[in-house]
């Protein structure tokens, strides 16, 4: 399917079950849907911990089990499958272009690499910390790489790792945000996972600047918006808030049991401070300040404390304490269920966002794929755009 029909078949889909997508069962006890759909709900809520856990993590399948509820959502499967790019193994000068790479990392790297094409120019590795994307593409396209990052910290480390490999890579000390693209050139720009804004100003002024090649990873859609998501693509209207956007990177395929059991702790917690605070002040849920790892580290009651504190909210008796401890636990169990509902579609709204920034290319003159360029299990931000200048 060509990119630019895909993109309009979710722009025009997803509006359709932002019922579905939009409400947070965080924040609302029972979203709306549970009412238009209580069999559903009360399925969804009768599933044990481990089937829950399942279908969170397995957007396909959720798609698939909730289809028999809603036979429409069936649309949406074929939508939110990319083709995966084809890979040519990156080639280096020797290992040593690894040093300092933590495993993970590292085959996340040699993944991009292996699926995005030299353009055969100068490349610019767009907020490349140490510049170890650059270093290794220096050796496998055989073409010079200046990496730019803002921290200086970072350059003078990368400088040294390039030196000790005496390969040609420099580094532009500045702020990718403000940065004259201009000055850029006929570049091919890769980026893996630059974050919100960096990624949307890259393209953006990017293509006006006239950079020939691009190859990105965007990552964290939701940072640097203020007042909801402004598409790139003319052609794109699907109206989307902070929180919306913020839904597409919310899977953590990477987590361990251990790092779930405690997120899971954390969200009890979290939402037995609310239903404390919802219960004396008799207002609906409020959002509050990012809580400090450190406080959900301890038990309950020293929790409580620190969230009544800052928060300005009395403090329960012991008695009530117990009571909103076994509360966000149910909460917690609660929530889980019925995310999965959202989570269902948040890869079609991670692959609508990205065929936004694709399509707006093509809208530009380039020539633009749309892929995956390695396994969900590696990271689940692997959807690479590549685009050339026609």
């Amino acid at each position: 399917m060509r990119l630019s029909e895909r993109h309009r078949q979710l722009d025009a889909l997803l509006p359709l079950f932002r019922a579905l997508w939009h409400p947070q069962p965080f924040r609302e006890i029972r979203p709306a849907w549970c009412r238009h759909w209580p069999a559903l709900a009360a399925e969804l809520l009768a599933l044990d911990d481990e089937q829950a856990e399942a279908l969170n993590a397995d957007a396909p399948a959720a798609l698939g089990w909730l289809a028999r509820y809603l036979p429409d959502l069936a649309a949406i499967a074929p939508l939110a499958e990319l083709p995966v790019w084809a890979v040519v193994p990156a080639s280096t000068v020797n290992d040593r272009w690894a040093w300092e790479i933590p495993g993970r990392k590292r085959a996340q790297i040699e993944a991009f690499a292996a699926a995005a094409r030299c353009g055969q120019r100068p490349v610019l590795d767009w907020c490349g910390g140490k510049g170890h994307l650059g270093r290794l593409l220096v050796g496998h396209w055989q073409v010079p790489v200046q990496t730019l990052e803002i921290d200086v910290g970072l350059c003078r480390a990368g400088e040294r790792l390039a030196q000790r490999l005496g390969i040609d890579q420099s580094w532009i000390a500045t702020d990718a945000l403000g940065a004259d693209l201009r000055a850029l050139g006929d570049r091919h720009v890769v980026a893996l996972h630059a974050c919100g804004e960096l990624h949307r100003r890259l393209i953006r002024d990017g293509a006006t600047a006239g950079i020939a090649c691009f190859d990105i990873v965007p990552c964290c859609y939701h940072l640097h918006l203020n007042d909801g998501y402004r598409p790139l693509a003319a052609t794109s209207s699907l109206v989307l808030t902070a929180d919306d956007v913020r839904l597409a990177v919310t899977e953590t395929v990477t987590a361990g049991a251990r790092e779930r059991r405690q997120r899971d702790r954390a969200i009890a917690f979290k939402l037995g401070f609310a239903a404390w605070r919802g219960e004396v002040s008799g207002e609906s849920y409020r959002s509050f300040k990012p809580v400090p790892e450190a406080w959900l580290r301890g038990d309950f009651a020293a929790f409580m404390a620190a969230m009544c504190q800052r928060e300005g909210v009395v403090s329960p008796s012991a008695g009530d304490l117990a009571r909103c401890e076994r509360r966000g636990g149910e909460r917690q169990r609660e929530v889980l269920r019925l995310s999965i509902v959202r989570h269902a579609l948040r890869r079609a709204l991670e692959i609508w966002l990205a065929g936004d920034l694709a399509v707006s290319l093509e809208e530009r003159g380039y020539a633009v794929e749309l892929g995956v360029f390695c396994a969900r299990a590696l990271t689940p931000r692997n959807l690479l755009i590549s685009a050339r200048r026609g």
